[in-house]
């Protein structure tokens, strides 16, 4: 079977602003492709290394695909991003990056780990099997304020969310505040965990399909988004092993959950801390378990155990 003939957009750029030239104009109701570098911007290859990592020119990273003007579109409503299909590639990486991640003063150094996958699973090592569950890290609007803007932080236009739940067959809303939407998307993952706290996924080039929308006077604050139940993991057979954090801030509870799964991986595992903390960032789930019995709240880290042979 082929799949219809749609418009597929290769041009990429760096940072928000919305004084970019649209690469296309969309009515409601169409479909586009966007062809997506994966997040180092193609700096980093198959035999890439470490070394690699760490010479990073920052500038040239975490690209995405646009922007893409959506006729009708004004400030106040919500732009409908359906999310279709993926065509994956076949590799991807997971890095950590200095000064960069939940744990980054735990882990100072520039460390490379390379996946090989297709479209139903993750050779992460040859012990560890991971679902393969593609999404997009990044993908949002253009702000009203002039740019550039980093892409980095997620925003109320939306932007690196990197919420692993937008895989196929979820609809995003995103809140318009320019004309047009100038709407971009890039950052594709073969998966990730909950947090993504080494600050990597598996990054990854991909193809994607997306179907725009409209809701005039939406006036969302922030985005919002749809799920439909075939794109929500199934329970894990073998069940789950989780470590938690507790204390009266957040950030630091999470930390101290993945920590504790660090401990946990290299103690039953023998995972070595750079690959315990990949791990945790690509298939560990971490959850706010309690917010109201001051002054203390619950993160939880959950580690599945189906991921081992």
């Amino acid at each position: 079977m082929t799949r219809p003939h749609i418009r597929t957009i290769h041009h990429h750029h760096f940072g928000w602003d919305n004084a970019l030239a649209p690469q296309a104009h969309a009515l409601p109701g169409d479909t586009l492709e966007f062809d997506i570098q994966d997040a180092s911007g193609g700096q980093l290859s198959q035999t890439s290394s470490a070394a690699d990592l760490a010479a990073f020119d920052f500038s040239r990273t975490n690209p995405v695909s646009g922007p893409i003007f959506v006729e009708g579109a004004e400030p106040g409503d919500a732009l409908s991003v359906e999310v279709l299909d993926f065509q994956e590639s076949s590799w991807g990486w997971t890095g950590i990056i200095p000064g960069f991640g939940l744990l980054s003063s735990d882990f100072p150094d520039a460390w490379l780990h390379l996946s090989r996958y297709d479209r139903a699973s993750v050779q992460f090592t040859p012990e560890i099997t991971l679902p393969t569950r593609p999404f997009t890290g990044t993908i949002g609007l253009a702000l009203a304020e002039p740019g550039p803007h980093s892409v980095v932080p997620p925003r109320r236009v939306g932007g690196n969310l990197d919420i692993r739940d937008l895989t196929r067959g979820a609809k995003l809303y995103l809140p318009v505040e320019v004309p047009g939407a100038l709407f971009s998307v890039g950052d594709t993952h073969a998966c990730q965990g909950d947090g993504e706290v080494c600050g990597t996924a598996v990054e990854t080039a991909m193809k994607v399909q997306l179907r725009f929308g409209l809701l005039k006077g939406a006036n969302f604050s922030a985005p919002r988004f749809e799920l439909p139940a075939s794109a929500l993991p199934p329970a894990d057979a073998q069940g789950f092993y989780a470590t938690t954090g507790v204390g009266p801030d957040l950030y630091a509870a999470a930390q101290d959950a993945v920590k504790a799964m660090i401990d946990h991986l290299g103690r039953d595992y023998a995972l070595d801390p750079p690959l315990a903390y990949a791990l945790c960032s690509v298939a560990v789930d971490l959850k706010i378990s309690e917010i109201v019995d001051a002054p203390n709240w619950v993160v939880s880290a959950y580690l599945p155990r189906g991921i081992w042979r």
